[in-house]
């Protein structure tokens, strides 16, 4: 009974892994449920910057923030989101992709591309296409903290309020459901006038502000931009524990299937030595 003492050392394997992979879907779907809800809690925030730089600018149209003048430099910013980890399907494959067919786009357009990495298999796929990265984040945890986003992302948004760039770019995975989630590549700057709109209740705002206008207008359209990137992070996170989930359960159920074919397998090559020590007994039996 070799073979089905092999059997059984590949039974209780792929046992041991399924225990793995079911106990790592428990946890992706905890660490998903909080994801979710930091992510919502998010959105408000960066929308409230939004209503009020957009009033100021319509009260002080004379003025126009460098975010939102269009540079002619030979050169482009792209902020690349990403995880930590593996082990969450073709999340990270597809939106490296987005970023692949960009970056060829641009290089063919004659223009250089400085990028911003967050997360380890951004990093590691921007060095091997050779891509130059001038600041990184990465080990964010399961939280992610601003204070650790800034310092990186401040290197392009400087570059663009200088004109050595033309244009920043933001790609990252789009939290849909559970289920679904997208990846996405938008154009952080020059900031388009439509996404500076005032909301439905244009008429019933009033502030009081000091010291003037156009350096309030400064501080708001910053922390603007760098709520989005918060917000680009938080969505990715909530996709990156979906994608770890539904991978998991997946994992899950394939060792499930694994184990019972090979259940098969084993019962059958037991019956067969079975039926061969029974025979063997019988012929025996009869040359006696």
């Amino acid at each position: 009974m070799a073979a089905g003492k092999e059997i059984r050392g590949k039974i209780q394997s792929v046992e041991n892994t399924k225990k793995i992979t079911k106990a790592m879907e428990m946890v992706a779907a905890s660490k998903m449920r909080k994801a979710q809800e930091r992510m919502r809690a998010a959105r408000p925030y960066s929308e409230k910057i939004r209503n009020i730089a957009a009033h100021l600018g319509q009260a002080n149209p004379e003025y126009v923030h460098p975010f939102m003048q269009v540079n002619d430099a030979k050169a482009a910013g792209m902020i690349v989101i990403t995880t930590d980890k593996g082990l969450c399907g073709g999340m990270n494959t597809n939106v490296l992709r987005v970023v692949t067919t960009k970056l060829r786009e641009l290089q063919t357009a004659g223009m250089s591309v400085d990028a911003v990495a967050i997360g380890n298999k951004g990093l590691g796929f921007l060095n091997r296409v050779g891509a130059r990265v001038v600041a990184q984040a990465t080990g964010l945890g399961d939280t992610p903290h601003l204070d650790k986003l800034v310092g990186p992302v401040k290197v392009l948004l400087d570059a663009y309020a200088e004109g050595k760039i033309s244009a920043v770019y933001l790609s990252y995975t789009k939290f849909i459901n559970t289920m679904k989630q997208e990846s996405v590549l938008e154009q952080l700057l020059p900031l388009a006038s439509e996404t500076l709109q005032p909301g439905q209740k244009a008429n019933s705002w009033d502030y009081i502000y000091e010291p003037d206008a156009q350096t309030v207008i400064d501080e708001l359209l910053v922390r603007y931009v760098e709520s989005l990137i918060y917000q680009s992070v938080a969505e990715n996170m909530a996709s990156e524990q979906s994608a770890r989930m539904v991978a998991m359960k997946a994992a899950t159920d394939n060792a499930g299937s694994v184990i019972g074919e090979l259940k098969l397998v084993y019962n059958k090559t037991r019956q067969a030595a079975i039926t061969k020590e029974l025979s063997e007994i019988v012929s025996g039996a009869a040359a006696v």
